[in-house]
């Protein structure tokens, strides 16, 4: 019981650390007066995927880096199915979509894919790391370029407050993130639980609040490419950066299972939901309830596949 009121406590420190971070990063992105398009690529999406790297990274250092990686990929289904969804349906309008997003589609599907690729035969080595992180930089580097000019001629100004507080909640986050592995881990072995299943629902579903947070407060102030560019702008992080530091530190084996439900299933989100930003630039309230649906048997295959098989 102490484990998990432990666990408990050390997510909400997870995710009360990360909203002051991504607070914060916001005040900073608009005094530097930056697109919102790209605050939410550049700025707010890192900030929203350091609760999971930093658990992930904190995995691996502890030697479990299954862990890290089911926090990552339930995740990545996660945020890009309900937390995508909930907005919508708290709001009673559609998500409006920006064509520079869609511009992106095909990329941004083959980074997702990415990982999953490299993970079909249960290994992670440190070549593929420094790949899935060169590839996730070079995401990032395109988006700064296609939008350089309206990033350089920025006439804004830098809040070194700002910067103070964001600084300090990231180590809030690290410490609390820290926690969450150790606590993670131990309540999954008593209850005699896998820890890929615990990092992939509890911790994970966990970690994407801070960005379901954000979204909802951008989405009621008709900021929506803000929101929608946080949370994918996470899950291209998640799937390229932060699992190629965890080869990194540590190259490790898995069931390739994980690969081909979890990491299918992520793929299988991300062509949805493009194709839903592609019809009429929007996302409505019948698209947000298939996004839910489809979580929902993401989530009843992977218990299934637990039950019956040794994942």
């Amino acid at each position: 019981m102490l484990v998990f009121f432990g666990l408990i406590t050390a997510l909400f420190l997870v995710i009360k650390s990360a909203e002051y971070a991504m607070q914060y990063s916001t005040k900073i992105a608009t005094n530097l007066k930056i697109p919102k398009y790209v605050v939410g690529f550049l700025i707010v999406s890192v900030i929203s995927a350091l609760p999971e790297t930093f658990i992930g990274i904190d995995s691996a250092l502890q030697g479990t880096p299954s862990f890290g990686l089911g926090t990552l990929l339930g995740a990545n289904v996660a945020d890009l199915t309900i937390i995508f969804a909930i907005p919508i349906f708290l709001c009673s309008r559609c998500l409006m979509v920006k064509s520079k997003i869609l511009k992106h589609g095909k990329l941004y599907i083959f980074m997702i894919a990415l990982p999953v690729v490299f993970g079909f035969n249960g290994y992670y080595s440190r070549w593929e790391g420094i790949i899935l992180i060169l590839a996730g930089f070079y995401f990032y580097y395109l988006l700064f370029w296609r939008n350089r000019e309206s990033i350089i001629k920025s006439d804004g100004y830098f809040s070194w407050k700002y910067f103070s507080f964001l600084l300090l909640s990231m180590m809030a986050l690290l410490v609390s993130a820290n926690f969450t592995v150790k606590f993670g881990v131990s309540l999954a072995e008593n209850f005699n639980v896998h820890p890929i299943i615990i990092g992939m629902f509890f911790v994970g579903l966990g970690t994407t609040l801070p960005e379901l947070l954000f979204s909802i407060k951008a989405v009621k102030r008709n900021h929506d490419e803000l929101a929608i560019g946080d949370i994918m702008g996470m899950v291209i992080t998640d799937s390229t950066i932060v699992i190629g530091i965890l080869a990194l530190i540590s190259p490790f084996a898995f069931n390739p299972k994980i690969i081909y439900i979890t990491g299918g299933f992520m793929v299988v989100a991300s062509v949805i939901l493009l194709y839903f930003m592609r019809t009429g630039k929007t996302l409505n309230k019948k698209e947000a309830i298939i996004l839910v649906f489809f979580y929902l048997l993401f989530v009843f295959v992977e218990l299934f596949a637990n039950s019956f098989f040794d994942i």
